[in-house]
């Protein structure tokens, strides 16, 4: 069980401390506290919002879902922030330049397609998302090997979303296809 540094009484969790948010939220903390950071009531709260979603989400939408109680707006600035500077969460954009955060506590990005029509976001597909990643990979070996240091990366991609997609079978993938 998590102690709140800021209570030191036990954080609620939840009655399954085997489901994967429980531990998802426990990976977390544990990166806070080698950081040296407390475990707060706002920061636990910010923690399980995040993990909640799957897509990334701006600070408002993360805010809008907390209990009125948990923290302010400011507070959520501040805690992102931090999250961000340890890796907990990855930042990524709209078209327009509104942040949006993503709970990261693995070591494998995510990359995602914004759609300029709706700004509705979804990530790309798997395939995709390996074949990105090996050429970043290789970029970044590439950079590291001509001497630059702490080396690296934000992809987002921005397109409107296909209305009436045809799907054939390319190179073993499915591809869609705008008429």
């Amino acid at each position: 069980m998590i102690a709140s540094t800021q209570t030191n009484h036990p954080l609620p969790t939840s009655n399954d401390d085997e489901s994967p948010t429980a531990a998802a939220l426990q990976v977390a903390c544990n990166r806070l506290k080698s950081a040296g950071l407390r475990i707060t009531q706002p920061r636990i709260a910010i923690l399980e919002a995040l993990i909640k979603r799957s897509l990334p989400a701006s600070i408002e939408q993360i805010h809008a879902e907390l209990s009125h109680t948990a923290c302010d707006l400011v507070t959520v600035y501040r805690c992102l922030a931090a999250f961000e500077e340890l890796g907990l969460v990855r930042r990524c954009f709209f078209h327009n330049g509104t942040s949006l955060y993503q709970i990261a506590l693995d070591d494998t990005p995510s990359y995602h397609v914004v759609d300029k029509s709706n700004n509705s976001v979804s990530e790309l597909d798997s395939d995709l998302a390996v074949e990105l990643r090996d050429a970043m990979e290789e970029i970044e070996k590439k950079l590291i090997a001509r001497g630059y240091t702490n080396v690296s990366h934000m992809i987002e991609f921005f397109a409107r979303a296909p209305k009436h997609p045809i799907d054939r079978v390319q190179n073993g993938a499915v591809m869609a296809e705008i008429r």
